[in-house]
């Protein structure tokens, strides 16, 4: 008899402890049902901002691209994906900072370049996701240096900026 209620125990404590509830935790940093959503397009991004640095649209649009290859499982089309981005970069900005006394004139110390584009995202499967929305990021620099000297490493530090910025808004969980 205490054997069967042993036993009787064992598999009730048993059940609870290993079936009743499980934990489970997966990151994928996605939150696309792949059984819905296989394709993305991702038209060009041109420069129509007034001040313009001619490898910007080429770099910004491949490196969206790049990101969703490299972090989901979506093919990238040209046009008629499941999702779909476009947009343009509409603001390409230089404006100076930290005003400092030279004695005889104000002179800037810093200056800020910023990155502005606009996105248009449309999701075939869940169309309340959609957005049309503006996206910036900015990076200070001193003046001791020219525009010319820092451009390159700027616009990378903007560009990876921005683009995880719409990674987030457009596919990622969080």
């Amino acid at each position: 008899m205490h054997t069967h209620i042993y036993k009787v125990l064992v598999a009730v404590v048993g059940a609870l402890l290993f079936g009743g509830c499980s934990i489970s935790y997966q990151f994928s940093g996605t939150s696309i049902d792949y059984t819905q959503v296989r394709t993305i397009s991702i038209k060009d991004f041109p420069n129509m901002a007034p001040l313009v640095y001619a490898p910007l649209a080429q770099r910004f649009t491949d490196e969206l691209k790049d990101k969703f290859v490299r972090q989901t499982k979506l093919q990238i089309l040209r046009e008629n994906g499941t999702l779909d981005l476009e947009g343009e970069i509409t603001g390409y900005e230089l404006t100076p900072q930290a005003v400092r006394d030279d004695g005889n004139t104000a002179l800037a110390a810093m200056t800020r370049l910023t990155l502005t584009v606009r996105v248009r995202y449309t999701n075939r499967v869940t169309p309340d996701k959609d957005f049309e929305r503006t996206f910036s990021s900015y990076q200070e620099f001193d003046n001791s240096r020219t525009i010319d000297q820092v451009q390159e490493e700027l616009c990378r530090e903007l560009i990876d900026n921005l683009v995880n910025q719409i990674y987030n808004a457009t596919v990622a969980d969080w």
